[in-house]
């Protein structure tokens, strides 16, 4: 049968992920988002507001896909905001689609933060889940966006008969410039400075973190589920945790990286040195390294999310993800975390992003 997807945040780190997987296996592939994809030329793309359902609704008149997969959001305040605005997304999307009763499947894609709770109280005492992390786990007593999103799917579903899944990602590792969530290129761009500064490559986060035990997601791994569970009729109605398969720790990975970029590296120093301090007056050089190197770009917050990097690495607890759920139902891929990193790293270099 014909398969169009529309993508929600066909730029972003996951959907432009998603949207090379598609292409590659015959799917028809609708993109949407606020700018054009630049890398993306079998991609019909369509501009529209999320948040806007009047205009949304025309924008999608005449658009029928069969699977809709949400891989965007937009950081709010508070989590009160986070709710109410990235809830809309949804179900303004889920909403002006509704008419053409095309839709057989919604994947939404959300993240670890469904087990360690909302930005305000992320992996705080009193809250903190057992590890691996499994989809069985119930949700935290705490307002959390994910959740809201998750309850617009479900009800869009009993009203529109159709299928879905939930995608929980750790770490996305993969290109994406304009991304508010990108560990790699922030450690990339980081690194970079690092070198050009001759200044150590210090690990900002907590021993838990640097000593115990973690995961990640390569961007091209959550798109090889995202299209499995489109195609697996044993995957409707299920969530699913999305990893590499492999786990590591900082302490082995750390000392990698820095070699990749030839930079003298700097453990865990006995307390977490927050990398958004550490970069807070880097604007400038970064400015400057691109004009020495003839970078594409040359803003700093374009490339590098600190806040959310040091969200990650000073996490007072070890943290890896069972995918058992979707191991159980023949989803067999696997991918190297270093590897991740190092791929990641060269598409950089040759896209002119990082010298």
């Amino acid at each position: 049968m014909k398969r169009t997807a529309l993508i929600a945040g066909v730029t972003g780190i996951g959907g432009n992920h998603l949207a090379r997987e598609l292409l590659a296996n015959g799917w028809d592939v609708v993109g949407l988002s606020r700018r054009a994809p630049k890398d993306l030329p079998g991609v019909h793309h369509i501009a529209a507001d999320l948040l806007d359902p009047a205009a949304l609704a025309t924008a999608l008149q005449d658009v029928a896909p069969t699977h809709v997969f949400i891989t965007t959001w937009m950081r709010q305040d508070t989590e009160a905001d986070n709710i109410r605005v990235n809830a809309a997304l949804v179900r303004n999307l889920l909403d002006a689609l509704s008419p053409q009763k095309s839709l057989r499947h919604v994947a939404l894609v959300t993240g670890l933060k469904h087990y360690l709770g909302p930005f305000e109280a992320y992996a705080s005492s009193g809250t903190l889940p057992d590890t691996p992390l499994r989809e069985s786990q119930p949700r935290l007593p705490l307002e959390n966006f994910y959740y809201a999103q998750e309850d617009e799917v479900y009800a869009a579903a009993a009203r529109d008969r159709f299928t879905w899944s939930i995608h929980r990602p750790h770490t996305i590792i993969g290109l994406a410039v304009g991304n508010a969530m990108n560990l790699g290129t922030t450690l990339a761009v980081y690194a970079s400075i690092c070198k050009e500064t001759g200044r150590p490559f210090q690990f900002p986060g907590s021993e838990a973190q640097w000593k115990g035990l973690s995961d990640v997601t390569d961007a091209r791994m959550l798109a090889k589920q995202l299209a499995w569970a489109a195609d697996t009729d044993a995957a409707s109605n299920e969530a699913f945790n999305i990893v590499n398969g492999d786990v590591f720790r900082w302490s082995w990975l750390w000392p990698k990286l820095a070699e990749w970029f030839g930079v003298e590296v700097a453990g865990f120093s006995g307390t977490i040195q927050p990398l958004e301090a550490a970069m807070a007056n880097d604007a400038d050089t970064w400015r400057q390294i691109a004009a020495k190197h003839n970078l594409v770009e040359a803003d700093l917050d374009r490339l590098a999310s600190a806040w959310h990097t040091d969200l990650d690495l000073g996490r007072p607890l070890e943290v890896m993800t069972d995918m058992a759920n979707s191991r159980r139902l023949g989803f067999s891929a696997y991918q190297a975390t270093d590897s991740s990193f190092f791929d990641l790293f060269a598409r950089l270099r040759a896209e002119r992003l990082i010298p």
